[in-house]
């Protein structure tokens, strides 16, 4: 049997599944790659939906997905070539082998990665969206912050992470100086706006 996975009809098969075993070491001996991240900040389009469909818009892994595909690939080449030994004699000229063992291999492996994605404990992250930051303080680093003259500010997000980002004052005659927090309330693209942190002076009656 190994003898003929050797052979011509069988290469590709045989190829799928030594990558397969080779993604897999990697992962085994912690030099995975990580995951990819597909999300992103648009709204959903047909390139969107299609990589749902295969199985990575969600939180798998492409290493996972990958090898889950080469599997499917695999058992799918060999399992026709058998089949056709057995009807006709003969496996398949390799070239349309691989191809129908691609389509269906992929077809089968959107199950699988879906499957998969399912049962694998969820990667988590201290990735933070820009919009996470609004309702939080910064500190002016340098500089004093005016409209229409943002200064650098620092601020620490949720995870204690820190942050910096350019912020201008809320308020059009306000001014935000160096070393001063600020309350961070809307955003404009990557330029934030914020409320200074002052003590309100009561005037006494």
């Amino acid at each position: 049997m190994f003898a003929q996975l050797l052979t011509p009809p069988y290469i590709p098969f045989t190829f799928s599944f030594l990558i397969m075993v080779g993604i897999g070491l990697i992962e085994v001996v912690g030099l995975g790659l990580g995951h990819l991240d597909l999300d992103g900040d648009g709204p959903p389009d047909a390139g969107d939906s299609v990589l749902a469909w295969l199985g990575l818009g969600g939180e798998l892994p492409v290493l996972i997905w990958l090898t889950s595909l080469l599997g499917c690939f695999t058992v799918t080449g060999l399992a026709a070539q058998q089949t056709m030994t057995a009807l006709s004699g003969a496996p398949l000229h390799p070239g349309p082998a691989a191809a129908a063992a691609l389509l269906i291999g992929t077809v089968l492996n959107t199950s699988a990665a879906n499957g998969l994605a399912r049962v694998m404990p969820r990667f988590e992250s201290t990735v933070v969206s820009t919009d996470d930051l609004l309702r939080r303080r910064g500190t002016v680093l340098e500089g004093t912050a005016r409209r229409g003259f943002p200064a650098r500010a620092k601020v620490i997000d949720h995870h204690g992470q820190a942050h910096f980002v350019m912020l201008e004052p809320h308020e059009d005659d306000d001014t935000i100086g160096t070393g001063e927090s600020a309350l961070l309330v809307r955003r404009e693209g990557k330029l934030f706006f914020a409320m200074a942190d002052r003590p309100t002076s009561l005037n006494p009656i």
